[in-house]
């Protein structure tokens, strides 16, 4: 199980890298959007400190979810959807590796660059370090969710504004816990309890997510 799941995420990851127009506009997407903020709401400091935890997780979010509607349908359209689900090895572990290949891809990035777009709300260095831990639990705990989402929706008209309808409502919490970590350090109080309700969350979801997307993919292929 271990050589497939490896072997699902080289795979995953060398379609991503001959098709590196989709992963630039998950990255420019959440430059722009961070970035057009501090250019609307003008230059003042407090202003900026206080609006960048939710900004920069609203738009990592939204980024996330752009990719989500291509973490099966390219498989189903090209007909390698049906021998995975036919595979000897467990389609949790397929799943998985697909949806960490999706998280190396569109969430690892996003996580990587936020620190630097943090500088133009001029973030405190600690309150950085603690938007970087939030990032880092909640972008996978996102990808968890939405590869629930992304089986669901396969191969319907539409899925794209479904997909967001079911997803959005479970992202809130990881939303909440992130912005309010970085908001309570910034704010000199501890964020260790708001780290560790992200951390509870993608235990959650890395024992649940997986067993569900693939009940939903044998669903969407019936």
């Amino acid at each position: 199980m271990w050589v497939v799941f490896l072997a699902v995420i080289r795979r995953d990851l060398m379609l991503a890298f001959r098709r590196r127009a989709d992963v630039l506009t998950t990255l420019f997407f959440f430059l722009m959007v961070v970035s057009l903020f501090p250019l609307g709401v003008g230059p003042e400091r407090e202003l900026l400190r206080t609006m960048a935890p939710g900004i920069l997780w609203v738009a990592a979010l939204l980024a996330s979810m752009l990719s989500l509607g291509r973490l099966f349908a390219l498989d189903h359209a090209d007909g390698t959807l049906e021998p995975m689900l036919l595979a000897p090895e467990p389609l949790t572990v397929i799943v998985a590796g697909k949806v960490l290949a999706h998280w190396l891809v569109s969430g690892l990035p996003l996580v990587a660059l936020a620190p630097l777009l943090a500088l133009q709300f001029d973030l405190p260095p600690d309150a950085i370090g603690v938007l970087l831990a939030s990032l880092l639990l909640g972008t996978p705990t996102l990808s968890l969710i939405g590869g629930v989402g992304a089986a669901l929706t396969l191969g319907l008209r539409g899925g794209g504004v479904l997909l967001a309808l079911l997803v959005l409502p479970l992202y809130i919490p990881v939303l909440i816990f992130g912005a309010g970590a970085v908001v309570a350090q910034s704010a000199g109080l501890a964020s260790s309890a708001h780290l560790q309700l992200l951390g509870g969350v993608l235990a959650a979801a890395c024992a649940l997510t997986p067993w569900a997307t693939a009940a939903a993919l044998h669903i969407a292929l019936d």
